[in-house]
């Protein structure tokens, strides 16, 4: 029998596969980018574009009648950094559908007689409706409203009232969500966020699957075009993904109670053509990726920025310009709009068109790299 021995370490040898794997590392440039650039990204996200106290939020007037106090009232909120006056409405049915489409975080209503009331030592009312699907976004600035009136009006009314008493009357209509509960908000995020990482995931491992399994030349051997061999491959995965977001809306509404206001068949169109998007980006991965390590990485690599920068954590209006220019650019910060505004809001088919097409938009761009880097493998 032969005996084995046992070598003693040596420093040259070990050396040697510290030298290849960097080696190694240098041919994999996606490998290289993603260790440079993933703790970038996080450093920018987390230091600049998160913001837990968003500010210059969007906000319609309804003004009955344009005193002198109601202007101060605004300006004063405008001072405050934490409203952005987008503009005087003509009538609450008006300011009611900005709040539906998502335009406006905040409506501001001034009644008729509203600076008499003051003069006479009364206690107006001012109606203030806010867009409550993500009570984050809104908390902040309904803190501020809560002690305004005091510090705007007192200068000017000095004696009219008692001390320590509110001046103005501040009814907060808290809409969609009025008691303020999380879930309302995070359950049906949730469905954007399962759908993005499971779709692109798994169709990003089917090609480069096939490709390494050895079956890939044999898919090119075949008559079908690019086009027939990425829709053909989407197809299946389309029924994983309904089948998620059933499982989502039973446990949304039979464990966390979230209210269901919309169309469920308008709802799963949307979800359709959400699905349809991620499935796209999916594949395209697929067949720019050399192996499955890659399209992992990639999916990765789109990942962290969509679930960071779509609103789904932080709230999106609280992010600086730039990052929700980016934002916008990902299909699941409007998928989340347009969820939470079926489910929450009721909203009909009439006011998707601004979330959908930009999610279409998305998909043709994505599916045109993807067929072109198809032919591109194809020859």
């Amino acid at each position: 029998m032969r005996r084995l021995t046992l070598s003693l370490p040596s420093l040259q040898r070990w050396l040697g596969i510290v030298v290849k794997e960097f080696i190694q590392l240098k041919r994999d440039r996606l490998t290289f980018g993603m260790i440079i650039g993933i703790p970038i990204i996080q450093l920018l996200l987390f230091g600049f574009a998160i913001n837990s106290d968003p500010k210059h939020l969007p906000t319609a007037v309804v003004m009955a009648e344009a005193s002198p106090f109601a202007r101060a009232y605004l300006a004063a909120m405008r001072n405050s950094d934490y409203f952005d006056l987008v503009g005087s409405v003509e009538s609450e049915a008006e300011a009611a559908r900005l709040l539906d489409r998502g335009d406006v975080q905040f409506v501001v209503t001034f009644p008729p007689g509203f600076q008499r009331a003051l003069v006479r030592g009364e206690q107006p009312s001012l109606l203030v409706e806010a867009d409550a699907t993500d009570p984050v976004a809104a908390g902040s600035a309904i803190s501020v409203l809560n002690h305004l009136g005091n510090e705007v009006f007192t200068p000017d009314l000095p004696g009219f009232h008692p001390p320590g008493k509110q001046l103005i009357e501040l009814r907060l209509h808290k809409r969609y969500n009025p008691e303020g509960i999380t879930a309302y908000n995070i359950v049906p995020g949730l469905m954007g966020v399962i759908l993005t990482m499971t779709m692109v995931l798994m169709t990003g491992l089917a090609m480069t699957r096939e490709r390494e399994r050895g079956t890939f030349e044999n898919l090119l051997a075949t008559p079908a075009t690019p086009l027939e061999v990425m829709t053909g491959k989407i197809v299946p995965y389309i029924l994983i993904g309904l089948i998620q977001v059933s499982l989502v809306l039973l446990a949304a509404r039979w464990v966390f109670d979230v209210p269901m206001l919309g169309s469920l068949v308008l709802l799963y169109a949307v979800v359709l053509l959400f699905i349809c998007a991620n499935l796209t980006l999916g594949i395209t991965f697929s067949s720019i990726a050399r192996n499955q390590l890659q399209a992992m990485q990639m999916t990765f690599f789109f990942f962290l920025p969509s679930i960071l920068l779509s609103g789904f954590m932080f709230p999106f209006r609280g992010m600086p310009e730039w990052a929700q220019a980016i934002g916008n650019c990902l299909p699941l910060t409007h998928f989340l709009v347009l969820v939470r505004g079926i489910l929450l809001k009721g909203n009909d088919v009439s006011l998707l068109w601004p979330q959908v097409w930009p999610i279409l938009a998305f998909m043709a761009v994505v599916l045109g790299v993807g067929l072109k880097t198809f032919r591109r493998t194809l020859d």
